[in-house]
């Protein structure tokens, strides 16, 4: 059912926001985004005049279109429970991960240590934001029904069902996000808003915890991971002393504290990777963010460092499957990174790194030679241990023996759901082992992956 309004005051409405948008400073960068940019322009069309050309009810029919495209795409993106209209939530959103002066000093410092001016225009901004949040879709959608003459316009308030539950990582957010909403003066809201900047960042560091280092072109840059790996420590079975030493020196590295780069080596499938990964759950809600780099990319490790240095949050660079050939000199830029360099590694950093094996450039009988023709041959040997020496805490993943594979494929399948007799589970468990060669962690996990499919597919048919 359409409702009318007044149109003087559907308009005075409409013109303060507009007006609002156009005169953000700290904050103009939301402006670049989509939805918010089609809103500015269907505004703008909207209040060229009461009586359209019928190229005008084109425009707005066009910027209209734009604007709720764009604004359904975000709701697409974004799998956390809404507050307020879809358009009211993406504004919040937008507010909490924009990248300005305010919010990358409210990263770094405390509210009263930030210049007045700055304060000040932080907040007379968030009241001109506050003008866009208040606009109502029934209100436009009537008003641009009045000027064009035409009926059959959808609101956007309902783009999507989002879920009622909320993960512990988006509490504190979602809270605050609802406390923004609700508030009848955003202006008064600068000390909470710039303490959520301080505790989960801004820009892409308030929208992601998970980062891979890319570099496409002549300079590198972080790329953010929508979704993380969901593995979980309490997935993997049998290494809980291992894991013990990842999540104590972790918590010691959140809460301020000195905190040990690690090694974690081993054979391979035995979850070294995933017990890296799993902190990031197992420490869902707090300032965590994984930084993944690629052995090729080492050399960019002290750019991405420096670019990790000012920024709120605790980073773990996590380097996989690392180790190097002989004539290979990206190590010696690890090393400088870990202890030896001038510049001193940023406190808000360590590096997780995984190997297959514990020395990690390659070795040969010929550097033990004493007859060797090197004049300092023991020099070469102490230069090609001396990389793992660097890591505070060295943590090594053994494949298990067939008891310990057992019962990894036990807790496993009954995690799943999965009831099959023992005897049936442990003589197709053995026969997956002894097909693949290899008795691991990660054969476990493929074995019930197959498992569940199978069971799936017998449950479908």
């Amino acid at each position: 059912m359409v409702v009318a309004v007044n149109l003087r005051e559907a308009l005075n409405r409409l013109k303060r926001a507009h007006h609002s948008a156009s005169r953000l400073v700290l904050y103009r960068g939301i402006r670049r985004d989509p939805a918010v940019h089609a809103l500015a322009e269907l505004l703008k069309a909207v209040l060229a005049g009461k009586s359209l050309s019928s190229d005008q009810a084109d425009g707005i029919a066009g910027a209209y279109s734009t604007f709720f495209t764009a604004l359904a795409e975000a709701a697409r993106k974004n799998p956390h429970p809404s507050v307020g209209s879809p358009w009211q939530n993406h504004l919040l959103e937008l507010v909490l991960n924009d990248e300005n002066s305010f919010s990358r000093l409210a990263e770094e410092y405390p509210l009263e240590e930030i210049g007045e001016s700055i304060a000040r225009q932080a907040g007379l901004d968030l009241q001109r934001l506050q003008d866009l949040h208040a606009l109502d879709a029934a209100v436009l959608l009537d008003l641009i029904r009045q000027v064009t003459s035409e009926t059959d316009w959808v609101g956007w308030d309902q783009l999507l069902n989002f879920p009622t539950g909320e993960s512990s990582q988006e509490n504190t957010r979602i809270r605050f996000k609802r406390q923004l909403h609700e508030s009848q003066d955003w202006s008064s809201q600068l000390a909470e808003l710039a303490t959520s900047y301080r505790a989960f960042g801004s820009g892409i560091f308030g929208r992601f915890q998970a980062f891979h280092w890319e570099r496409p072109d002549q300079r590198g840059h972080l790329r953010g991971i929508p979704e993380p790996d969901p593995i979980r420590l309490e997935d993997l079975i049998g290494c809980e002393d291992q894991k013990g030493w990842l999540v104590r020196n972790t918590s010691f590295f959140l809460d301020g504290c000195p905190a040990n780069n690690i090694l974690v080596y081993g054979d391979r499938g035995t979850g070294k990777s995933s017990a890296i990964k799993g902190l990031l759950h197992h420490f869902s809600g707090r300032s965590l963010r994984i930084v993944e780099v690629s052995r090729d990319d080492l050399q960019d490790l002290p750019q991405a460092m420096n670019q990790l240095r000012s920024r709120s949050g605790r980073f773990i660079v996590f380097i996989d499957d690392l180790s190097f050939e002989e004539g290979e000199t990206q190590y010696k830029t690890l090393k400088a990174v870990l202890e030896g360099s001038l510049e001193a590694r940023p406190g808000n950093v360590l590096i997780y790194a995984t190997s297959n094996r514990r020395h990690l450039i390659r070795e040969y009988f010929s550097d033990r030679n004493a007859l060797s023709e090197e004049v300092r041959h023991q020099d070469t040997l102490q230069e090609k241990v001396s990389l793992a020496d660097r890591f505070g805490i060295q943590l090594v993943f053994v494949a298990p023996d067939q008891d310990h594979y057992l019962a990894i494929i036990r807790s496993m399948a009954a995690r799943r759901g999965l009831h099959l007799p023992d005897q049936d589970l442990v003589r197709r468990a053995l026969e997956w082992a002894q097909l693949h060669n290899v008795r691991s962690g990660r054969t476990a996990r493929q074995f019930i992956d197959f498992l569940a499919g199978e069971v799936g597919r017998g449950a479908g048919s």
